[in-house]
């Protein structure tokens, strides 16, 4: 089973399970039907979109400096120049 598939699967079946909880074919007490139910949606977009930025504000937090990286980004730089103005296009320079 392919990924896409996977969350496919996943959301048809949440889908389902909410679809049940809403239409009352699985019953709750009244006050959960009538105040819960109908705002589940909107509290899983709400959560996962707190998720996600979580994961990207880690990321952001975690992320290492790498000296080797740059160096090697700014040779490729210079050298991308040099074969640019080889040609005859103007590149300007910092």
């Amino acid at each position: 089973m392919t990924r896409a598939q996977q969350t496919i699967s996943i959301a048809m079946l949440l889908t389902s399970l909410y679809l049940a909880c809403f239409m009352e074919v699985v019953s709750f007490p009244q006050k959960i039907q009538k105040e819960i139910i109908p705002v589940l949606p909107f509290w899983a977009l709400v959560s996962f979109g707190a998720y996600l930025l979580f994961k990207l504000g880690w990321g952001v937090f975690t992320f290492n400096d790498v000296p080797e990286a740059h160096k090697e980004l700014m040779e490729q730089i210079q050298q991308a120049r040099k074969e640019l103005q080889a040609k005859g296009v103007d590149v300007g320079s910092d």
